[in-house]
């Protein structure tokens, strides 16, 4: 499945921006700072993120949920 993959819903950020397709997530994770990255919430949003790219079906799902769980307890460590 290629990185330009689609969500089947796109992933609101803070702000408003969203986060559509695979690349977009791991851009967004890749501009986090380098010791946030290696946070277990972001190791496992990317191990989602490339298990979706590699081998598609239902990891898109996982990926999607991924995101939102890292994303979750990012909210709720500020």
């Amino acid at each position: 499945m290629p990185w330009s993959t689609l969500f089947d819903d796109p992933i609101g950020l803070r702000g408003g921006a969203k986060l559509r397709t695979l690349q977009e997530a791991a851009d967004f994770i890749m501009r986090l700072p380098e010791t946030e990255q290696q946070e277990p919430r972001w190791q496992i949003a990317i191990e989602m993120l490339i298990n979706a790219a590699e081998t598609g079906g239902g990891w898109l799902m996982f990926a999607r949920i991924g995101m939102l769980r890292a994303l979750s307890a990012n909210a709720r460590n500020r």
